[in-house]
């Protein structure tokens, strides 16, 4: 028996599992289970953290304005409408919690970041599970689902672990069809290896009632420092600065999220390694007679014929020392979702996986 009383939903609230990371025996694991970048940390990451850590006695400014600044030129945005967060998963803390609680509703969608439910219990809201169709956010499953309860939409655009995307038409046809009243938040954390793809920048801009989330942890290779940011309008953005901890992000974190933001060589070439290796994966997984759809991320969602089967896979791929990431509690239990990864590290996949296909034929 306890002498607290928590606050309501946050008993519902399931712990968080990362990826494995690790494998009994194995000293040559390749962990392709976390959606990181193959080719690490930008160089000048390395530099800008390096000339930080001089510094880490002082405290750090708390408008984060140089980093703003510097998203703003790179993405053509006003840097007054920008919020940083410790990764974007801070950032859609911040707008659960501003403007949603007890007795408001938050729809998300069947396979959309398994986050989203926690931060609405956190906020003391209920959510609201959506279906998908094949896969793919259904823009009429979401609008039929709004009720005068309903507050914010969460949207993983590219999807997590589906890899889909919603074209930008039919993201405009979402934002017309939801009441002002109710905040669209699209959270394009891999918008970067879509091509052509703003993240909802353009939406954000012209909408009064639409954010866009981004992050630093996937083509940026900043995972590990959790560095995100949010961009909207301005009075909501100022709303959410309300709530944020003054110093929620160090100057080590600033100095190094800065410097990769400025490397647009960086991000391009990362770009372009993924889309060949995603590609070169996709049509390996085919012929190997597994089904995929057409990824827009730095992953490809494979599909076994049962979860027995994944099991297996999964089994022979830990087997080789290569670690994916089993996605049942996603609704996919025949699912395998693998990180993308450099030239060798996806040959690797493909040799275990034809490997174990052809063991069992």
């Amino acid at each position: 028996m306890t002498l607290f009383t928590p606050q309501p939903g946050i008993m519902e609230i399931a712990l968080y599992e990362g990826g494995k990371s690790k494998i009994a025996g194995r000293d040559d694991v390749l962990k392709l289970s976390s959606n990181e970048n193959p080719l690490g940390v930008p160089p000048s990451a390395q530099e800008a953290m390096v000339a930080a850590v001089g510094r880490v006695h002082l405290y750090p400014n708390t408008d984060h304005a140089p980093l703003r600044a510097a998203i703003g030129e790179v993405h053509g945005l006003d840097p007054e409408r920008i919020i940083c967060g410790v990764g974007s998963d801070e950032v859609l803390q911040f707008v659960t919690q501003a403007f949603s609680g007890p007795g408001d509703e938050i729809i998300h969608t069947e396979h959309g970041f398994s986050m989203y439910p926690v931060l609405t219990h956190m906020a003391g809201a209920t959510p609201v599970r959506v279906p998908e169709a094949e896969r793919v956010v259904d823009v009429d499953a979401i609008l039929n689902a709004v009720t005068e309860r309903t507050r914010i939409v969460l949207l993983t655009n590219p999807g997590n672990p589906t890899g889909t995307m919603l074209s930008d038409a039919q993201l405009v046809r979402l934002a017309d069809g939801l009441p002002e009243r109710v905040i669209l938040v699209i959270d394009a954390a891999y918008a970067e290896y879509a091509a052509g793809y703003d993240g909802g920048a353009e939406l954000a801009t012209e909408r009064p009632n639409v954010l866009m989330t981004r992050t630093f942890s996937k083509i940026y290779g900043l995972g590990g420092l959790r560095v995100g940011w949010g961009y909207g309008p301005k009075e909501m953005i100022e709303v959410m600065t309300r709530i944020r901890q003054p110093f929620n992000l160090s100057d080590l974190q600033m100095q190094a999220a800065e410097a990769a933001v400025r490397d647009p060589d960086w991000a391009r070439d990362c770009a372009a390694l993924n889309a060949d290796q995603r590609a070169r994966l996709t049509g390996a997984l085919r012929q190997l007679g597994l089904a995929c759809d057409d990824s827009q991320t730095n992953f490809v969602l494979a599909r076994f014929a049962d979860g027995g089967e994944a099991a297996a896979a999964d089994t022979a791929l830990q087997g080789d020392g290569i670690i994916v990431r089993r996605v049942g509690g996603y609704g996919f239990p025949e699912g395998l979702r693998i990180t993308v990864g450099d030239e060798d590290q996806t040959g690797r996949v493909i040799d275990a996986l034809t490997r174990w296909r052809e063991a069992g034929a």
